[in-house]
């Protein structure tokens, strides 16, 4: 299958999404947040969605949306039933959409967290981020772990006041590569971004060293889940899950990152981020923009 009739099937996936439920419940729709392109995304979680479309014995379209938000919304009215989340958009569809996490991506070193990184261009001067105040910021998305919810808790924990404050202008990229361009471009003073994204566009060409420079990282951080619908047959669960687990044993593991297979998630592996939610007085407005 070419990439454009591919990417064609997720926009008629996306337009459905407007259609009653039943017209499209044959199917399974897996949603895809755009921590990315939502190019690259289809295309990173593509071999995983033909494995697991044979695995089920169900076909599986793929919705993307321009804002995490789309996604969770899309989950919400039940015309997603599979889904790719971050930890705190999986916290909001949780919440919004009683989502439930099944399995997370483990990666080469045998890890399934990751890290907030903050990243400035390579010649500025700032050494710290205290050298940042009152400058430009582009952070990811609202719902965004590593591009706005730990980043905003270290600002405040450093400074004391919320990015929106302690920076001169703030505003939300929309993804992370975008947040790293606008670094790259000057238009940005500092970003937000992970240690998933950065190598990735640094090994693609997209930035580099030379562009982009590390200014911190957080502590390890709870991996982005697979989740699906709460309300989803029992034995549909079981089949998505246990597909997903053994994947590894049939195919070349893809996702987010450089994954070698998935680990069984559970709603408590992310306890820490509904907990910085309630520490920093985040609303929902706030984290759905």
């Amino acid at each position: 299958m070419s990439w454009k009739r591919f990417i064609g099937g997720a926009l008629v996936v996306a337009t459905l999404a407007g259609a009653p439920a039943a017209a499209i419940a044959r199917d399974l729709v897996m949603g895809l947040i755009p921590a990315e392109s939502n190019e690259e995304m289809i295309k990173k979680f593509e071999p995983m969605r033909a494995y697991l479309e044979k695995a089920v014995g169900s076909p599986i379209k793929v919705f993307t949306a321009t804002s995490y938000e789309g996604v969770i919304e899309a989950m919400k009215r039940k015309r997603v039933d599979i889904a790719w989340f971050g930890p705190l958009s999986y916290v909001l569809a949780e919440r919004e959409a009683g989502a439930e996490p099944f399995a997370v991506g483990v990666m080469a070193n045998g890890k399934s967290t990751y890290k907030s990184i903050f990243v400035v261009p390579t010649n500025s001067p700032a050494k710290s981020l205290m050298d940042l105040k009152g400058k430009t910021a582009a952070f990811a998305a609202p719902a965004s772990t590593s591009g706005n919810l730990i980043p905003t808790y270290i600002v405040k924990k450093q400074t004391g006041m919320m990015p929106q404050e302690f920076f001169g202008k703030f505003s939300f990229a929309g993804s992370h590569d975008a947040s790293e361009l606008a670094c790259k471009n000057k238009a940005a003073d500092i970003c937000a971004d992970n240690d998933i994204t950065y190598p990735a566009m640094v090994k693609a060409g997209q930035i580099s060293p030379e562009t982009n420079r590390i200014l911190s990282e957080s502590e390890p951080l709870p991996g982005s889940p697979l989740t699906y619908r709460g309300d989803l047959a029992p034995e549909m669960k079981k089949k998505i899950k246990d597909a997903i687990l053994n994947a590894h044993k049939h195919i070349k593991v893809t996702g987010y990152g450089e994954l070698i297979r998935y680990d069984e998630a559970k709603a408590s592996d992310y306890q820490m981020i509904r907990d910085l939610v309630k520490e920093l007085g985040l609303k929902q407005e706030d984290m759905a923009k």
